[in-house]
């Protein structure tokens, strides 16, 4: 895929609760080029994860524009948006989401059956991804098996079975003991030097540290990013590889592209 991987324009959503309608986002723009590294921070009910959830394609936007893989996602029904989910994003969360009676092999190949692959590639394709997060061992074993951190790094290669451009961690080291976090940051890092774009969320300030880029949200805005535009540019994007700059901010707060940017943005 060319281009950036996101792009969220202005983008706004309304929630209606009982009648009441709350505004979630209040026109966000920002940019997630390939090989970025986004966190994204901010007290609970700041809008982090229903920007995430917008970034990953699982809500629609109430306002604005959203690109997700080159396609505005206000033109695709149901069926295309989960296929566009499915080749695009990778999700990482909290909880694992793992199912309970299920292999990790199976539960690594669950996407792929999805996109139709044959059950016998399907299987070879977990089990090498399995092999890749140092799980290669456990590949029969079901969740209740396994550790918080194997259960996370088994839902780690679920995300990356498919191939994404975009890995979407919302809280992936809030379960985890430090020592654990700390592994599954590392095998992150890993994935984001080999071009996959990471974007988390996170409430640990270590943690958003790590990050090259972070972008901080209150009231349903982006609010400030460090470091500033100027300064990010993707792994092996140094000023004479020819990358755009990333996302600025605009006076308002939502983070808008810089002239001839395809900048580097964030998720919640």
């Amino acid at each position: 895929m060319s281009g950036p991987a996101i792009v969220a324009t202005g983008v706004s959503r309304t929630y209606d609760l009982g009648g009441v309608s709350v505004r979630a986002l209040r026109g966000v723009s920002l940019t997630v080029d390939q090989g970025d590294y986004v966190a994204i921070v901010g007290a609970s009910g700041s809008g982090k994860s229903t920007l995430m959830h917008l970034l990953g394609g699982l809500d629609r936007p109430t306002g604005g524009t959203l690109v997700i893989g080159g396609r505005d996602v206000s033109t695709l029904s149901p069926p295309e948006m989960a296929r566009l989910r499915n080749e695009v994003i990778g999700f990482v969360f909290q909880s694992f989401h793992l199912l309970a009676r299920t292999t990790a092999r199976d539960n690594v190949a669950l996407p792929l059956v999805y996109r139709g692959v044959g059950r016998r590639e399907r299987r070879a394709r977990a089990a090498e991804m399995l092999d890749r997060v140092g799980l290669g061992h456990r590949v029969d074993h079901q969740p209740n098996q396994m550790s918080g951190g194997e259960q996370q790094r088994v839902a780690i290669a679920r995300a990356l079975v498919t191939g994404p451009s975009v890995l979407l961690a919302d809280e992936a080291t809030g379960n985890l003991d430090s020592a654990t976090g700390q592994t599954v940051l590392e095998l992150l890092e890993s994935l984001n030097a080999e071009g996959v774009a990471v974007v988390l969320v996170t409430h640990d300030a270590e943690v958003a540290a790590r990050a090259r880029r972070r972008i901080v949200m209150r009231d349903g805005l982006i609010v400030s990013a460090d470091p500033p535009a100027a300064a990010f540019s993707p792994p092996g994007h140094g000023p004479s590889g020819g990358a755009a700059p990333a996302a600025g901010l605009d006076p308002s707060g939502g983070a808008v592209p810089a002239p001839g940017a395809s900048g580097a943005g964030g998720a919640s």
